[in-house]
């Protein structure tokens, strides 16, 4: 978070809402390329990639020391993860799930009848 920003907590909501507002109006996985990439430094959007890449780690069951291994995360960061995934909002969680579900999904129509 900015220290010194010049906006109120109500601002920050808004702006907040408006940026997930235009994610949702995105419609396939190139069109977030497109926006992550022009919204995040290289870094930025790496930081968030090995996130994610560690909530699936987590819920295959690896222990921290193998997925800092796998992923060059820190052990901190990988903590942090698990403790959302635990306790946080529920939206690692959400996303994951819905994935999933789709994969399985996707598995079905695909078989053979």
């Amino acid at each position: 978070m900015k220290e010194n920003r010049i906006i109120s907590a109500r601002q920050e909501a808004l702006a907040e809402r408006a940026l997930f507002g235009a994610i949702l109006t995105l419609q396939s996985v190139e069109e977030c390329r497109a926006f992550f990439r022009d919204l995040c430094t290289p870094a930025e959007l790496q930081a968030l990639a090995d996130r994610w890449a560690v909530v699936g780690l987590l819920k295959d069951g690896l222990p921290y020391r193998e997925i800092h291994r796998q992923t060059g995360v820190s052990l901190t960061t990988i903590g942090r993860v698990a403790r959302c995934l635990i306790g946080g909002d529920g939206g690692y969680r959400l996303a994951s799930e819905r994935l999933q579900h789709q994969h399985h999904s996707k598995q079905r129509n695909a078989e053979p009848a």
